[in-house]
């Protein structure tokens, strides 16, 4: 009985074992499809089903032509029927399944359901269909002589500076090693650089490398790249050659805060401005007040003749000693500010009669 005990526990141990195993051939197998049919015709539809993709990973599904699973889809995305197309979110566990509608596409067959992850890491899988009615015609031959393909991994060069930062274009160097593992010398390759936003396709612009690249014999690479003024966010750089893509590089931009300064600035500052202009206008054209002063400043000359008593007064005149005021109910022998006083009556004084004086003894 012992021993059969533990000849289970080897057993169940030795399984335990053995799954990691199992899960990573299952892993290294990449992904795959699935498909309900083999053959369907125009206005029907198949079940597409896949496994061992990336979990929550945004998928889309085409009908191709020209493609084969092992050369794939010659024309690229050209080659499809992209109107009937069909976008699937795989669980948690990399699998999906979904119905896709059977559509010609603009190239005849042989035709595939080519399925792609829309955004991340990029992986792909076909699968082989029929489409009843459909013309069919051979593949285009392969070219023969020289073929690239990349050596190292690619990388983007170069930062950003302070135009940038005002938004001017951003620009990088896409570095490459390719090494042609053809039998014919490559002259005067022409690349094709292309730039994606989000889940856009790519923007293509074809570069010439000048030079000549002999077979079994490898090259260092820089090409150009640049994205339009005031460009942010995440954007993915693509190198294709002869139709297939070669290797793609994500590039992260940031915003360009020297334009938001900018428009902050240019808002206050001229409502600023047009405010102060525009009370110059009104300082100029409003009507002045008779006697009255200007509000922006007083000027003494001016504040100097309107002073009480001084406004009749002729420029240069020496000002008259201030006389004894008057009030209606006192007459002037009863005013307040002369009683008290002591002085001799004399001849120019417009109230007191002229009187003599007598003489004293001597």
């Amino acid at each position: 009985m012992n021993g059969k005990v533990r000849t289970a526990a080897l057993l169940a141990v030795f399984a335990l074992l053995l799954l990691p195993l199992t899960a990573g051939t299952a892993a290294a197998d990449g992904p795959s499809v699935k498909l309900s049919e083999s053959q369907a015709g125009t206005g029907g539809s198949v079940t597409v089903s896949g496994s061992g993709w990336r979990p929550h990973a945004l998928l889309m599904m085409l009908v191709c032509g020209q493609s084969t699973p092992s050369r794939g889809v010659v024309g690229g995305t050209n080659s499809c029927a992209n109107g009937d197309g069909r976008a699937v979110t795989t669980d948690a566990k990399g699998s999906f399944t979904r119905k896709l509608p059977v559509a010609e596409p603009p190239v005849p067959c042989p035709c595939v359901v080519h399925v792609a992850t829309v955004e991340g890491a990029k992986a792909q899988a076909d699968a082989v269909l029929k489409v009843a009615g459909h013309a069919v015609e051979p593949l285009p031959a392969e070219p023969s002589g020289g073929r690239l393909s990349i050596l190292t991994d690619t990388r983007l060069d170069g930062s950003s500076g302070l135009l940038t930062w005002f938004g001017a274009p951003p620009t990088r160097t896409l570095v490459f090693t390719v090494g042609n593992v053809g039998t014919s010398p490559i002259r005067n390759p022409v690349f094709q650089v292309g730039t994606s936003h989000g889940v856009f396709a790519p923007q293509w612009e074809d570069q010439e490398w000048r030079g000549t690249l002999g077979s079994g014999k490898k090259a260092r690479i820089k090409l150009p790249v640049e994205l339009a003024a005031g460009a942010h966010g995440d954007y993915t750089v693509s190198l294709k050659y002869g139709g297939k893509v070669l290797a793609e590089q994500p590039w992260g931009v940031g915003r360009p805060w020297g334009v938001t300064l900018f428009w902050v600035l240019v808002c206050l500052v001229v409502p600023a401005a047009l405010f102060r202009a525009g009370m110059a206008i009104v300082d100029r054209v409003r009507p002045r007040r008779a006697g009255g002063l200007r509000h922006r400043g007083l000027r003494l000359p001016e504040l100097a003749l309107r002073l009480p008593g001084l406004g009749n007064q002729k420029p240069g005149a020496h000002a008259a000693p201030p006389t004894a005021s008057t009030l209606p109910w006192f007459t002037p022998d009863s005013d307040p500010n002369t009683a008290g006083r002591l002085s001799a009556p004399h001849d120019d004084s417009p109230t007191s009669p002229t009187t003599p004086t007598r003489k004293g003894t001597t």
